[in-house]
């Protein structure tokens, strides 16, 4: 925990997020390549802890935040303030506060669908883009709430039980429970089911996080005075698809991102969320989207394959800036 550089800032947005902010000996201001990384739920920046250090010794400065609702950052109890858009505004000022024009976004899970967005909410702060676990999806011309969406697509109706406001307290009351259930060991043919909760640990004993850095995770992922509705941030991500897609229409977001944007998606085969259709679907909207699997791993890749992120991305990374040179 002491080898990171810590920081909280109050930013231009209002609102206070504590961060990561780590440089690699090799600094310099104006020169040495940005990774903003973006965690999801539920997780905080301690989600990132293997791939930090090893893109810092890369040579890449990375800056790591606790989302709006996590850690150290403000935890505002509307569902409201954590529409993407506010999100990605908080992100940009995150930028602003250290004097990045551009950076490369990473981001898993929620974050990368946030990160995703943040492509077309701030086309110009980019200079490429990792999306890990959670495929591109373009804005819906449509509203289509979210219990909508889970008859449609089955695998992802735990997202409509998390959107009821009564789950805050539930998953609070077994908490540990809660997050040994996320955590498991992939199985492609189980689905995520709420039910499991209350059917004894033998269902979930296996998890990917060992069990000490699962009790360090929660203990950093709820470093918080306020104790109570500890779960009412993270859970109000899926209970934003409305104000997201209000926002979305009204600045008429395109579906296509930047089409000189470099993008590198990475997924696990075994990650129930993440569908080969939707993945195959991401091309159509990214022209320079090259995706790359996982064999046998599932939706905890920061994790689950931490040697793989990070040799990966970081290799990926350091090709474009040489690309990027080469051009100069």
């Amino acid at each position: 925990m002491d080898a990171f550089n810590h920081r909280t800032e109050r930013l231009s947005t209002g609102r206070t997020y504590h961060f990561v902010d780590q440089r690699p000996a090799s600094y310099k201001h104006g020169r040495t390549t940005t990774l903003l990384c973006v965690h999801g739920f539920p997780d905080c920046w301690y989600g990132w802890r293997y791939q930090i250090m090893s893109w810092a010794q890369r040579g890449f400065r990375v800056i790591v935040p606790d989302m709006l609702g996590y850690g150290g950052t403000d935890k505002p109890n509307d569902p409201a303030e954590y529409s993407t858009k506010r999100l990605c505004a908080d992100l940009s000022a995150i930028l602003d506060l250290l004097d990045i024009r551009k950076a490369v976004l990473v981001g898993h899970d929620w974050g990368a669908f946030t990160v995703s967005r943040f492509a077309l909410w701030h086309p110009d702060r980019l200079l490429a883009l990792v999306i890990l676990s959670v495929p591109y999806t373009p804005p819906s011309p449509k509203y289509i709430p979210i219990k909508q969406v889970a008859k449609i697509a089955p695998n992802l109706s735990y997202q409509a039980y998390f959107e009821e406001q009564r789950a805050t307290k539930e998953i609070e009351s077994t908490l540990n429970a809660f997050l040994r259930l996320l955590y498991r060991s992939p199985n492609p043919t189980q689905r995520f089911r709420i039910s499991q909760l209350y059917k004894g640990p033998q269902v979930f004993s296996k998890v990917q996080v060992p069990d000490s850095d699962l009790i360090l995770n929660t203990e950093v992922f709820f470093s918080s005075p306020l104790m109570a509705d500890r779960m009412n941030g993270p859970l109000n991500y899926y209970r934003t698809a409305l104000f997201r897609h209000e926002e979305e229409l009204a600045a008429k977001l395109p579906s296509n991102l930047r089409p000189d944007l470099p993008v590198l998606f990475i997924w696990g085969t075994k990650d129930t969320t993440c569908t080969s259709s939707l993945i195959q679907k991401a091309h159509k909207f990214i022209p320079r989207l090259q995706d790359y699997a996982l064999e046998e791993r599932g939706h905890w890749i920061l994790v689950e394959a931490k040697e793989d992120i990070s040799e990966k991305v970081g290799q990926w990374l350091e090709d474009l800036v040489e690309v990027q040179k080469a051009r100069l």
